[in-house]
């Protein structure tokens, strides 16, 4: 599955305790020949790993590993080598698996527990920056879930919406020049509250960054009928066919994408300054660190693709010599900045990913501190 896929929802159906064992499988992986050729025979001694795993394990009857291997084979056989970018996360009980193949590298792993490892995946979701479109016309209205790499439709909350049909009326026409006017006829505005009351419900379940493409009539429209365009983040002013391609809908936002992510920078920015002056600042992945479980932490900014294997030690984390891999005893950690972001944004922190090199003086990773 896509990042894009990752709901609030989802994440907390998928952190939910299960049965043990709940068996996770993470690998990097690689887009383009001829490093991808190993990707397969990794996978495959993963799995045989995790079936060694399990017939070892003493909590595990035999009927329960073999449902386990079944299921993990299973996954293990639909992953498309096509679709690889830089890591796989497998997740697997004895009746589920899920696949995601993710833009974030991950360790090697193969961990059995009573929930799922889902680090990698809320710190993927985190670096590729979320979002929703609403593209809105007289008469229908489709909302679309995507990040800077791929958009695709959303069908949730009723959507996408058609506004119903209804005959001609000339004299309900208020022309303005010689081009009827749709955008005052009561049947398109009583279209546009009812997109307005779905549009907030997605938002409260789910809520991510919006952006709105539509003429100019009926992105005012939207505006006087209702809420939700409120919270916009960007505006593309153009006609939206319903017949829009996700390449097209990428494309037409590409500018206001571009300039979001270059104003969420400046503001990042501006909160690391104020808390360096205000002496309520981090930095470092020991400091950050100890910020975050201590639950002081309020913004937590991590370089694009900062990742570091540490060795915790009397609460501290100290490096390791680079190549270091996950001990068996969990004192080495290959995952510590994934597992710092999932635990930052636990405790109600926002997390931002930020160009490599911004943080260049403290350490790649700085926190502004709520005390």
């Amino acid at each position: 599955m896509d990042t894009d896929a990752l709901t609030a929802d989802l994440l907390r159906e998928l952190r939910a305790t299960r049965p043990y064992p709940a068996l996770s499988l993470t690998m990097p992986t690689h887009r383009t020949a001829p490093d991808n050729a190993q990707d397969p025979v990794r996978l495959r001694n993963l799995v045989a790993e995790a079936g060694h795993r399990l017939e070892a394990d003493p909590q595990v009857s035999r009927e329960v590993r073999a449902a386990l291997v079944h299921q993990l084979e299973r996954a293990a056989a639909e992953v498309d080598p096509r679709a690889a970018m830089d890591s796989l996360v497998l997740l697997a009980t004895t009746d589920e698996y899920w696949i995601w193949q993710l833009p974030r590298t991950a360790p090697e792993r193969v961990v059995l527990s009573d929930t799922y490892l889902t680090r990698n995946l809320v710190a993927a979701r985190a670096q590729t920056r979320p979002f929703r479109a609403l593209t809105v016309a007289a008469d229908h209205a489709t909302l679309w879930i995507g990040t800077a790499d791929g958009i695709r439709r959303e069908e949730v909350g009723g959507f996408p919406l058609t506004a119903p049909k209804e005959p001609p009326n000339p004299q309900r026409e208020e022309r303005i020049g010689d081009t009827p006017s749709t955008f005052s006829d009561e049947e398109t505005r009583n279209f546009f509250r009812d997109v307005d009351e779905k549009l907030r419900t997605v938002l409260a379940d789910d809520p991510r960054p919006l952006y709105l493409m539509g003429l100019a009539p009926a992105l005012a429209l939207l505006d006087e009928v209702g809420e939700s365009s409120g919270s916009a983040v960007g505006r593309v002013t153009k006609g939206a066919p319903a017949d829009l391609s996700p390449a097209e809908v990428l494309k037409e936002l590409r500018p206001a994408l571009d300039e979001g992510a270059h104003r969420a920078a400046a503001e990042v920015e501006t909160r690391l300054d104020n808390a360096r002056s205000a002496h309520s600042f981090a930095g470092g992945l020991d400091e950050v660190w100890a910020a975050v479980r201590e639950g002081r932490a309020g913004l937590v900014a991590v370089e694009e693709h900062f990742q570091t294997a540490v060795r915790v030690t009397d609460e501290h984390l100290e490096p390791v010599p680079e190549g270091s891999t996950q001990s068996a005893d969990g004192t080495i950690r290959e995952d510590i900045v994934d597992e710092l972001v999932e635990a930052a944004l636990d405790s109600g922190a926002d997390v931002v990913f930020v160009e490599d090199g911004s943080l260049a003086d403290h350490g790649r990773i700085a926190a502004a501190l709520r005390y």
